[in-house]
């Protein structure tokens, strides 16, 4: 256990070390420039080449890419991912500062999707063929098919314009007081939005598993010993159903760092989705970098602790050592 542990721990610097470079070359050889996005387009007409050269000079927009890369990479492995042109502010504070708006919509999220999920499959399969698992299915594939921004408007149109029950958008009200109620009721409508696909997946993948836990030899020979049927479900068959579920919930953790994006720009939402969008209209190569760094972090940490977690559900599984 131990041994896989430490494989999978060194396998995130190589994998990180890609991610890097990928994304570092498409940025550098994607349309426009930094300069190009910070001056007003008046000024900017009236500038020389000459100006123009000088100002990339001075951001080192003119070294190769390979330098630059390699000059971010070297201050990025010391703990520095420079500062952000935009926002002319560290690019590691920019993060922490989106980051801490996103966490508490993404755990909600997470939260609200793996509930929903996992109890509207249960009830889907221990239903099957039936009127309400037709209803869950259609919801289930209308998740997956369904865009989550335009869920997002749906919400935005119905329960924040025509009911006027919560806030469209933003951390907080302006002018309120930022209490955690304030707070709290700015990332319910983008936590559900979030959640939707989610959640519709989580429901397919629950009915499918318990269905075929449920159809197995040794649930047949619990029923014949007597036990009750609530017994030989929650304890023989839903243990197992689940062992995968667990799987797929450290494989949607990444979705929701990107449904991030399109939802946080939806409702205006100042979070890590948001900030690099803003990152890559501003052409902002080292705030770019640095989120895309940090969030290949959390993907990669995200997906060992779904590994970690499926020995823990299950202690006869042990990965092979050596």
């Amino acid at each position: 256990m131990s041994t896989y542990v430490l494989r999978r721990i060194l396998l995130v610097f190589p994998l990180l070390l890609g991610a890097t470079i990928i994304n570092y070359t498409i940025f550098a050889l994607s349309p426009g420039d930094p300069v190009s996005a910070m001056i007003d387009p008046f000024e900017l007409s009236n500038m020389t080449a000459e100006d123009l050269q000088e100002a990339q000079e001075a951001l080192g927009l003119n070294k190769p890419i390979y330098v630059r890369y390699l000059l971010w990479l070297g201050q990025a492995i010391r703990g520095n991912l420079g500062y952000s042109i935009w926002f002319n502010t560290p690019v590691f504070e920019v993060m922490l500062r989106a980051l801490g708006n996103s966490m508490p919509v993404m755990i909600f999220a997470l939260l609200v999707s793996t509930i929903a999920g996992i109890t509207l499959g249960i009830i889907s399969a221990l239903k099957p063929y039936s009127l309400i698992d037709s209803v869950l299915t259609t919801f289930a594939f209308a998740g997956v098919a369904v865009p989550g921004f335009f869920f997002a408007l749906l919400l935005i149109y119905a329960v924040a314009i025509k009911m006027d029950i919560l806030p469209t958008g933003g951390v907080t009200t302006p002018g309120a007081d930022p209490s955690f109620g304030n707070r709290f009721s700015h990332i319910i409508l983008p936590g559900f939005a979030l959640a939707y696909e989610t959640t519709g997946s989580l429901l397919r993948y629950t009915r499918s598993s318990l269905l075929e836990v449920l159809s197995l030899d040794y649930m047949t020979t619990a029923r014949a010993k007597g036990l009750v049927e609530r017994v030989v479900i929650l304890r023989h068959g839903l243990r197992n159903a689940l062992l995968p579920i667990i799987t797929i919930l450290g494989l949607r953790l990444p979705s929701l760092f990107g449904g991030a994006v399109l939802i946080e720009t939806v409702f205006n939402f100042p979070g890590v989705g948001l900030t690099l969008v803003h990152a890559t209209n501003m052409r902002d190569y080292p705030l770019m970098m640095g989120g895309v760094l940090i969030l290949a972090i959390l993907v990669l940490l995200s997906n060992l602790l779904a590994d970690l977690l499926y020995t823990v559900a299950d202690p006869r599984i042990r990965y092979e050592e050596g």
